[in-house]
């Protein structure tokens, strides 16, 4: 069933990333694999004027994906904004996956910079896809200053620990049934994917998970069935868990086997 993502409607609610791969040629098989629609790619970590940039790109294009470029490395508000505007004039796109880091250890969001690149991206025109943690203030503050997109991290990028805070998740997506929430970063099994698609989340984007496994190709396709495994389940509706065992077998009344010999027994 398609969905809308930001302006454009998609068939994939997979996002993938396209740093990490062993090869370009790797990486666009993977993302075929994947199914995604959804590209994203860093100006700062990958450009055609890297070695090897050249045949980057040429193969993100053979994709004919919609490019999500970010601006993964950016530690202030003001390379943050440059990044974007020269993400906007290369790719010809306003959108943006904002990422303003606060902390180089565990590669946390600064949610004071990154409200405020928010804000004045915003007035730029861009459509800004935010990357935050799971904390549900800073989430309504990106809302309540125009975003329609918050992209929360499962758990710090690159870890593979997957869904660190089921409640503070939980929490966004009850406190924010308007917003398209994607769960960004941290994913490192499909069954990670699958649980944040059970919870209602629009959306995965992930890359380490596929770019670091033995076969990224296997895996990107491994995701993509636990994304739609995870959201069939939730459009069919989860039942509730119990604290006590419920049987699925009714026990009332007399079992059809002692009916059936009661009966004969009666001829």
């Amino acid at each position: 069933m398609s969905w809308q993502l930001a302006d454009v409607m998609l068939k994939s609610r997979f996002l993938i990333g396209s740093s990490l791969y062993p090869s370009p040629y790797i990486m666009s098989q993977a993302i075929k694999a994947a199914a995604s629609e959804v590209v994203t790619v860093s100006l700062r970590r990958q450009s055609p004027e890297h070695k090897g940039g050249n045949e980057f790109w040429q193969h993100i294009e053979r994709l004919n994906c919609h490019v999500l470029p970010n601006t993964a490395g950016c530690y202030s508000v003001k390379d943050a904004i440059n990044t974007a505007n020269m993400a906007r004039e290369l790719f010809a796109t306003n959108w943006i996956k904002l990422e303003v880091l606060g902390d180089e250890y565990n590669l946390q969001p600064d949610p004071f910079a990154l409200l405020e690149a928010t804000k004045e991206l915003i007035s730029q025109g861009f459509q800004v896809f935010p990357y935050a943690t799971d904390d549900l203030v800073l989430a309504e503050r990106l809302v309540t200053a125009g975003c329609k997109i918050v992209m929360p991290w499962g758990s710090p990028i690159g870890t593979g620990r997957g869904l660190m805070n089921p409640y503070a998740l939980k929490t966004l997506r009850a406190r924010l049934p308007d917003t398209i929430l994607i769960i960004d970063a941290g994913l490192g099994v499909p069954s990670h994917a699958a649980q944040a698609m059970e919870m209602g989340f629009d959306g995965v984007l992930l890359n380490t998970a596929v770019a670091e496994a033995r076969d990224p190709i296997l895996m990107a396709s491994a995701f993509r069935d636990a994304i739609v495994a995870g959201r069939s389940g939730f459009e069919a509706g989860v039942m509730q868990q119990r604290d006590l065992a419920k049987p699925s077998t009714p026990v009332l009344g007399t079992p059809f086997w002692h009916q059936a010999l009661s009966t004969h027994e009666g001829r």
